[in-house]
């Protein structure tokens, strides 16, 4: 035994723990990176394996070849037991396996148990019928019963090498107690024929029998070729003692073929047998004194989908008791929690207390793990367009899933409206303040005090300092904004404040020649109104105008770049690019008119318009401390030339703005002549436009 046990388990230790039905599995990529290590490590103990089972071989050959050395020693006492004995560990190892293939409903295992079971059969007819011991007369049991045993074995096991589908080995378990009746019913009938004849061979092997044992021979080595695939993939000493058994149950057919009755290379045979069995039995003994437990003793032979199963139940078992560990840490109901899960899976109480420190490990990585992703969210919260109200709600919310009871508060009218000594001095020394229950951090805005976060949790925590700093940050950032919003929006659409608050370097000194599309309009006869009216009146008129036709041209997108008197000059296409700043003008415009007429009171004066599109220098205008946007160039004068053109309440438009506009209706005016220019310049009256 020692000359093959030794390199084997060296061999078999690639296996680590995946030979084990416990609850630790390696990722896929240590298992890749483990692979690539040990297959240049274990080439000598592979080589050395191989020469071990190639020794049956050349031992069998030195016998036939040199008969001298082929003794004869007939002893049918001994012959009798040592049969009996390799029938009787056969049968433990397939009682064994069969357990293990009906709770795991496996096809594999099944098979792997059947082959067992019909080797121990067969081989217990072979050692019944050994002549003088139980049976006193010749028979051919003894000399038929071992090849065709072993070669319906053989099958058996070639078939468990497949890889089935779940639909296949569904078939396969749902046919086993017809296979055991069959296998029953083949062995009655040849016990019946073995028992009842009276003459016997003088080889276990000849005529049919040799084509018999040569298939054996082959099917056992192609089921041990494809189970060290399996092997390759899975390491596990268990998967190797029956790769090794397979082997040398070929050679043991190999053996009958040549052997001579009675014969040292006849005995070879039933040693290669016993070593085949044992082997496994010796592999699965080594396997429950390592590991305590039964539980999957045979795991590692069985299909990949059955592993993934365990694995699965394996992962929800530890999972159940990680969230035991983190919804309540009582040691009664962990211990409840463990016992249950270990006498569910049969585990030791060593590989228990391993469970519950695992899981208390993974407990402790998922709960860290859960406050550095409250951490991430908190400071994804911290864009600048969230109301602060919401922000506060959504931190609190985070907070309380990460660490537990926490509190928001905010400083109104210089004081908390919960205040005590903790929050007094984390407000006082703008440091954290703590005691066994409670840690309170305050949150500063511009190095300033202005709230803090309150959390039930005991000691000093970094996560929650760095938690603290975001909601602080993010704070600042919601009131910047808030001011910043309301600065913006008084002059431009959302999508261009939007732009500039991503892009502040829109806002810089300077300008650019752009082509733009303005927007001037203005209302006619003010002047005289102005004197007549009283001057809150005008104020009241204006801010009414104004109030309903800044939201016109701000939803279309223009820019607002002042208010002159009674003038309101846009523009489109700057500060961002809008490619169709042509149309979006000219419905800001009639939208502007129609929106107008429906606040105007009787006697108030009437908008006119004028729209232009042309290239001019857009950018800001002023110093550092005082700067304005704007638009300078010829385009905005003949735009103010236009507005000067139009009827009271309508909308006149360029000749390369209507350009622009192919689906516009406009009513051609005479051309007008503008200072500057050597030809008049084209006008139409807009009357409506598509797209």
């Amino acid at each position: 035994m020692k000359c093959c046990n030794a390199p084997l388990l060296r061999l078999s230790r690639r296996g680590g723990s995946a030979e084990r039905g416990d609850f630790f599995y390696g990722s896929s990529q240590f298992a890749d990176a483990k692979e690539r290590v040990l297959s240049t490590r274990t080439f000598v103990p592979a080589a050395t394996w191989l020469l071990h089972l190639a020794l049956p071989l050349l031992g069998l050959w030195l016998l036939v070849a040199q008969p001298a050395f082929d003794v004869r020693w007939e002893d049918h006492r001994s012959h009798f037991w040592l049969v009996a004995a390799v029938a009787m560990i056969s049968l433990g190892l397939a009682a064994r396996i069969n357990e293990q293939a009906r709770a795991r409903r496996d096809a594999r295992l099944f098979l792997v148990s059947l082959a067992f079971i019909t080797a121990s059969g067969f081989l217990a007819l072979h050692a019944f019928a050994t002549p003088g011991v139980l049976v006193h007369h010749p028979n051919p049991g003894f000399a038929m019963a071992a090849p065709i045993g072993l070669f319906l074995a053989a099958v058996v096991a070639g078939l468990s090498a497949v890889e089935f589908t779940n639909s296949g080995a569904r078939r396969v378990v749902r046919w086993q107690l017809p296979a055991r009746l069959a296998l029953v019913f083949t062995l009655v009938v040849a016990g019946v024929l073995s028992y009842g004849s009276r003459f016997g061979t003088p080889s276990e092997a000849h005529g049919p029998l040799v084509g018999v044992a040569i298939a054996g021979s082959l099917l056992y080595l192609v089921a041990a070729v494809r189970y060290f695939a399996v092997h390759r993939r899975r390491p596990a000493a268990i998967l190797l003692s029956v790769i090794t058994a397979y082997i040398l149950l070929a050679e043991s057919l190999v053996a009958m073929v040549y052997a001579r009755n009675w014969a040292a290379s006849w005995w070879e045979w039933h040693l290669l047998m016993l070593l085949a069995f044992g082997f496994v039995a010796y592999s699965a003994h080594v396997h429950y004194q390592r590991e305590g437990t039964r539980s999957g003793l045979f795991n590692s032979v069985a299909l990949e989908q059955t592993l993934e199963e365990v694995r699965r139940s394996h992962a929800a078992a530890l999972d159940a008791l990680v969230g035991s560990m983190m919804d309540s840490p009582d040691p009664a109901r962990l211990g409840r929690v463990t016992a249950r899960l270990a006498a569910e899976f049969g585990l030791t109480e060593r590989q228990a207390e391993v469970l519950e420190q695992g899981a208390a490990a993974v407990a402790r990585e998922r709960d860290q793990a859960r406050r550095l992703e409250a951490l991430v969210r908190v400071g994804l919260l911290a864009r600048v367009n969230l109301p602060e109200d919401r922000l506060l709600a959504t931190v609190e919310e985070l907070t309380r899933e990460a660490f537990g009871e926490a509190r928001i508060q905010m400083v109104r009218a210089g004081r908390l409206e919960v205040n005590d000594d903790l929050t007094a001095r984390a407000l006082e020394t703008r440091e954290p303040a703590h005691d066994d229950e409670r840690i309170v951090l305050p949150l500063t805005v511009k190095d300033t005090a202005a709230g803090v976060l309150e959390v039930w949790h005991s000691g000093d925590d970094p996560v929650l300092r760095s938690l603290a700093s975001q909601v602080s940050t993010a704070v600042e950032n919601a009131r910047l904004y808030r001011h910043l919003d309301g600065l913006f929006r008084s002059y431009l659409s959302p999508d261009v404040a939007q732009a500039l608050i991503a892009d502040p370097a829109q806002t810089a000194l300077g300008g650019a020649t752009v082509e733009v599309t303005v927007l001037i309009a203005d209302l006619t006869g003010f002047t005289t109104y102005s004197e007549r009216a009283q001057p809150a009146d005008v104020v009241t008129m204006l801010n009414t105008y104004y109030g309903a036709i800044v939201p016109r041209i701000l939803d279309h997108g223009g820019t607002i770049t002042q208010f002159v008197g009674d003038a309101v000059i846009a523009l489109f296409n700057a500060p961002v690019p809008q490619p169709d700043h042509a149309l979006r003008a000219a419905k800001a415009a009639l939208d502007l008119q129609n929106t107008a007429n429906g606040v105007a009171r009787e006697g108030w004066p009437r908008f006119r318009v004028g729209v232009n599109t042309g290239s001019a220098l857009v950018g800001n205008i002023g110093s550092e401390s005082m700067r304005h946007f704007t638009a300078i160039g010829d385009t905005v004068n003949l735009a103010a030339r236009l507005e000067g053109a139009a009827p009271a309440g309508g909308v006149v438009i360029s000749a390369s703005t209507r350009a622009q506009l192919p689906g516009a209706r406009v009513t051609p005016l005479a051309p007008i002549t503008v200072k500057g220019k050597t030809e008049p310049v084209e006008a139409f009256v807009l009357g409506g436009c598509d797209g």
